[in-house]
């Protein structure tokens, strides 16, 4: 090559510039989002305590091969687990996400933007212990700059699910958290924008998984692991941007071969809005059920029927649900259900604990609660059907409801009120309502785990004060170290 030629390189897709440059972006996240991300965090890390009951989620545990020591390794909280950042990530993202109780964000694609801590706290928690390199001339990140990434990731993800829909084509929401994944791990390692470029756009390219395994006749556990795995795979991608491995400027754009014209049927990737800490702000919380998120609404109102429906089960000829368009797509379900995993994806059942029982927990997703003859007798006489005036307001980006109503016919030609919840607690219309809930739920979560006077403690500390927010992200972790 001659002196002073360059080779011409491709511009860069307009999607990822545009996440490229928020995710280097020095300007700090609002303090609204901060403060909201200060609840993610310590909500986020309460449903990975409360799933270590679950050996189903906890066999998936640890390095591959036992007995693997990485010295300086990231820690998993609430385990004795020392392991790489990539297993890390898969295993804190499949406690934080197995119970289906961390928040979400529902847009013309849903998902759970908390997944995201899975890569983040490790891959923060490794730079602290020194097992990755920190960028130089930093100190150790603190649990701000957790906070921090965060708001990044959630807000990638987040505004990515706005307006493009892979769940319309098949596709697992869990793409978007590899891709938020990969960008905020790479700004904590110190990328710079080729590098960040490099992560963002091999996210992009990887493939895009299938969603049936949240779908009849394939509903599994791995739609609790799913985001693990993209957690994993977006810390992979960070590691390898900084190893120098190079990004692909036309990812999206490609003819025949990009992702657009490969997985969007031809049709654009668009950003509604700038990317700055809308998601943050306006985020979901699950506060007192952990039941998949279009289904809250429904059980609160069957929990408030509840004192005139549990007594007379027996008499009950009808049970009708008005909701939403995409409740109805992913949780209206009949016939057999197989596993905890079919159950609590379908509305039918989550109304039918609640107007038994007044109430949900995770054990009624388990088999010995299935096998309540009464659950299967309402299910088969409920119908579930759309309200258009529902559908829009989910849309609505003034409103985001997500809106359900439940009536009970009994067998007399009597009939329950109508009882309609158009926002569920968690929802940000409901967010004070909300804190003290919330701050419950860490309690009960982290106490099976670290054992009720700890868990009093941690609460004491990380709920009611925010001097936690400068420690070193290793320190704060091994707060959630397992009684010994």
């Amino acid at each position: 090559m001659e002196s002073g030629l360059t080779v011409n390189q491709p511009s860069v897709d307009e999607v990822m510039d545009e996440i490229v440059t928020y995710a280097l972006d020095s300007a700090s996240p609002s303090g609204a989002a901060m403060e909201t991300a200060r609840l993610a965090v310590l909500d986020t890390v309460g449903c990975a305590l409360a799933a270590l009951a679950y050996p189903a989620c906890t066999r998936l545990l640890g390095p591959p091969v036992p007995g693997t020591h990485v010295p300086n390794g990231a820690r998993v909280p609430g385990t004795t687990e020392v392991v790489d950042p990539v297993q890390a990530a898969f295993d804190f993202g499949a406690l934080l996400r197995w119970l289906d109780y961390n928040d979400t964000w529902l847009a013309a694609e849903w998902g759970h933007p908390s997944d995201n801590l899975g890569a983040i706290l490790p891959v923060a928690d490794a730079l602290c212990r020194g097992s990755l390199v920190r960028p130089a001339g930093t100190e150790r990140p603190r649990m701000q700059d957790v906070l921090d990434a965060l708001v990044r990731a959630y807000e990638i993800q987040g505004v990515l699910s706005l307006d493009n829909s892979l769940n319309q084509r098949g596709l697992d929401h869990v793409l978007f958290v590899k891709i938020a994944s990969a960008a905020a791990c790479a700004r904590l390692l110190g990328a710079n924008r080729d590098q960040m470029m490099s992560a963002v756009s091999n996210a992009f390219l990887d493939n895009a998984p299938l969603r049936t395994y949240r779908h009849a006749p394939n509903t599994g556990s791995r739609k609790s692991w799913a985001a693990a795995d993209a957690c994993s795979r977006g810390v992979r991608f960070a590691l390898l941007a900084m190893r120098g491995e190079p990004g692909y400027a036309r990812a999206l754009s490609a003819p025949t071969w990009g992702f657009e014209d490969v997985v969007f049927g031809g049709n654009q990737l668009t950003l509604s809005r700038p990317l700055q800490s809308y998601v943050m702000e306006h985020v979901l919380f699950k506060v007192s059920y952990p039941a998949e998120f279009h289904a809250q609404t429904a059980l609160e109102a069957a929990i408030l029927l509840h004192p005139e429906v549990g007594h007379r089960w027996g008499d009950v000829a009808k049970i009708r649900i008005e909701t939403h368009a995409s409740a109805i797509r992913i949780i209206d379900k009949r016939g057999p259900l197989r596993n905890p995993a079919d159950r609590d994806h379908c509305i039918q059942y989550i109304v039918a604990v609640g107007l038994l029982k007044g109430g949900l927990t995770a054990l009624d997703y388990e088999d010995a609660a299935a096998a309540d003859e009464r659950i299967d007798r309402l299910r088969g006489c409920t119908e579930v059907v759309e309200e258009p005036q529902y559908s829009a307001d989910y849309l609505d980006p003034q409103k985001r409801s997500v809106a359900s109503a439940v009536t009970v016919q009994f067998a007399d030609g009597t009939a329950t009120r109508r009882v309609a919840v158009e926002y569920p607690l968690g929802h940000p219309f409901r967010r004070a309502e909300a804190l003290p809930a919330l701050r419950s739920k860490f309690l009960t979560n982290a106490a099976g785990a670290l054992g009720h006077d700890r868990a009093v403690a941690l609460a004491d500390r990380f709920w009611e004060t925010r001097d936690w927010l400068g420690m070193p992200v290793s320190e704060w972790v091994d707060e959630f170290l397992p009684i010994q």
